[in-house]
């Protein structure tokens, strides 16, 4: 499918990058060309945010690389000071993180963030500058995109700050853009708004780009050529069409089987309520309603997903469950009995019985503790236990979640992002609820270390007959673990049911747009899809 033909604006060869005695990255080597676009796939852990960082001359905390050549347009990084290398990051060479609740400052405005790489290196004006940052906005799809910066990260959605960080990305129109994850957060629909814009501005632009992801149907949409990683190691590479179509190795040929198909069985299922929401009602500060007369009920055993995007409602309801965010009306009963709206109103019990996992680790894990702290922490405050008894049931968490027991004394800024995902995880089971809300508790992780997890989740549901609420965009997740959906669009619930019954005709047309804007593993379904959207508005 290879498009480029332009000139060589980046070579990485025999890269190597150590954190101590351990390599993370080693003998990876490629070129990118001018319009170009690379996609790097694989586990987490494989390296793929180590290599996108050290294309860029940059490594994270006691990382260092310690061998190979990066050479971005004729200049050796390595051999380059560290304000040179500064230089080129954010105006010549930029990155879209993949937690954009991590990337902003809550004490600045949107614009301002937007701004201020091109303020200070372009030499054009504060007009200039703001006019492009609204340009952006507007292709991104984001709202009233003459003002939307004006807000503050905390006054928008997770998916809208996402989008606004690809905005800050590219608004100093650099020659390459190293994209780590950056639709991981976004519903389906809007995913297909930001890849098209995406795709648009490396073509119109000739902008160069990094594609890290997890989801081998995204990256089709964009790559040219892929390279696939394993323990810091390439597997295989080569042009998208035939990784994809023709993978050649056997670890390639799991990931692309892994994507295509799948399907966890679902075990029988009781009827005894657990959750009821009754004609639920909540808003911020009493502006407008983000949920708008919710009702719905969750069996013991059952797993009910509610999707819809970016805006919808979805965390919104986690939270007034959760009793973080006290509704205005309705009621929220939990075995029986009303749970008061305010959080410190609940009983110790009835905190411990229902937990959550968050979207973005970086921001729901402390920093500054090690993960015997941050796991221990429930099994000490909700049952009591000794030291040695809170160090092995933290231990055995970890292993529980495919973590080496000598993770137990490390924080989470040693860890990759799949890794501390499966420690916000192993921090709920610790505290042995009955109902754990996962917030796209999948999204930070490739899909072979993601499907493990909902293995792992559909187990403890055997064994326990714990009850799952699962917010996401990704409706293969659905398909493969729930087996009741919540379709929610602007705060309301517009169908509901079985998932069978809900994702068959006749469908309600916000669920087909749904369903349709899910990526398939072909290099010309993007294009498939703005078609029809133009034939359906033209």
């Amino acid at each position: 499918m290879s498009r480029v033909t332009g000139e060589i604006i980046l070579e990485v060869a025999n890269l190597r990058v150590e954190a101590g005695k351990s390599v993370l990255v080693d003998d990876v080597g490629f070129t990118l060309r001018r319009g170009e676009v690379l996609g790097l796939i694989g586990e987490s852990g494989a390296g793929k945010s180590t290599i996108g960082l050290a294309a860029m001359g940059y490594t994270r905390g006691a990382c260092a690389i310690t061998g190979g050549r990066i050479v971005y347009d004729g200049r050796d990084l390595r051999a380059m000071d560290a304000a040179g290398r500064r230089r080129l990051r954010g105006t010549h060479i930029a990155y879209i993180a993949q937690s954009a609740a991590a990337s902003f400052n809550p004490a600045h405005t949107i614009m301002d963030q937007v701004c201020e790489i091109p303020l200070r290196e372009s030499g054009l004006s504060k007009d200039e500058i703001r006019a492009r940052a609204i340009g952006l906005f507007r292709e991104l799809d984001l709202p009233e995109p003459e003002t939307f910066g004006d807000r503050y990260p905390h006054q928008v959605s997770g998916g809208q700050l996402q989008r606004a960080m690809a905005a800050m990305a590219m608004c100093a129109r650099p020659d390459i853009v190293v994209f780590d994850e950056p639709t991981t957060a976004l519903d389906v629909t809007t995913q297909v708004e930001v890849l098209a814009s995406f795709r648009r501005l490396i073509r119109e632009h000739g902008t160069s780009a990094i594609y890290i992801t997890h989801d081998l149907a995204v990256v089709a949409q964009i790559a040219d050529e892929i390279m696939v990683l394993r323990h810091g190691r390439m597997i295989e590479h080569g042009p998208a069409e035939q990784i994809l179509q023709n993978p050649q190795q056997d670890y390639t040929r799991r990931l692309v089987a892994d994507r295509a198909e799948g399907h966890l069985d679902r075990p029988d299922l009781t009827e005894t309520p657990l959750l009821e929401l009754r004609h639920v009602m909540a808003s911020y500060s009493g502006l407008f309603h983000v949920t708008n007369d919710v009702s719905l009920t969750l069996n013991r055993g059952d797993t009910l997903a509610v999707v819809g995007e970016s805006g919808s409602g979805k965390s919104t309801l986690a939270r007034v469950i959760m009793g973080l965010l006290p509704r205005e009306s309705g009621e929220v009963r939990f075995d029986g009995a009303t749970l008061s709206p305010a959080l410190r109103s609940r009983t110790r019990d009835q905190l411990r019985r229902v937990q959550m996992i968050y979207q973005s680790p970086d921001v729901a894990l402390n920093p500054n503790q090690t993960l015997h702290e941050i796991i221990g922490r429930p099994v000490q405050l909700y049952f009591n236990r000794s030291r040695n008894e809170v160090r092995a049931r933290v231990l055995d968490l970890l292993r529980m979640m495919d973590l080496p027991e000598a993770f137990i004394d490390r924080k989470p800024a040693a860890l990759s992002g799949g890794q501390k995902q499966r420690v916000g995880i192993a921090r709920a089971l610790a505290a042995e609820p009955d109902l754990i809300i996962c917030d796209e508790v999948t999204s930070a992780l490739d899909q072979l270390v993601g499907e493990e997890i909902l293995r792992l989740l559909k187990r403890l549901q055997d064994e326990l007959g714990i009850a799952y609420l699962f917010i996401t965009h990704d409706l293969g997740t659905v398909r493969r673990i729930a087996n009741k959906v919540a379709v929610m669009l602007k705060g309301q619930m517009v169908a509901g049911g079985e998932t069978s019954v809900v994702f068959a005709p006749p469908l309600h047309p916000y669920t087909e747009l749904l369903l349709s804007s899910v990526p398939e593993m072909r290099a010309d379904w993007l294009d498939e899809v703005l078609l029809r959207a133009q034939g359906k508005h033209g």
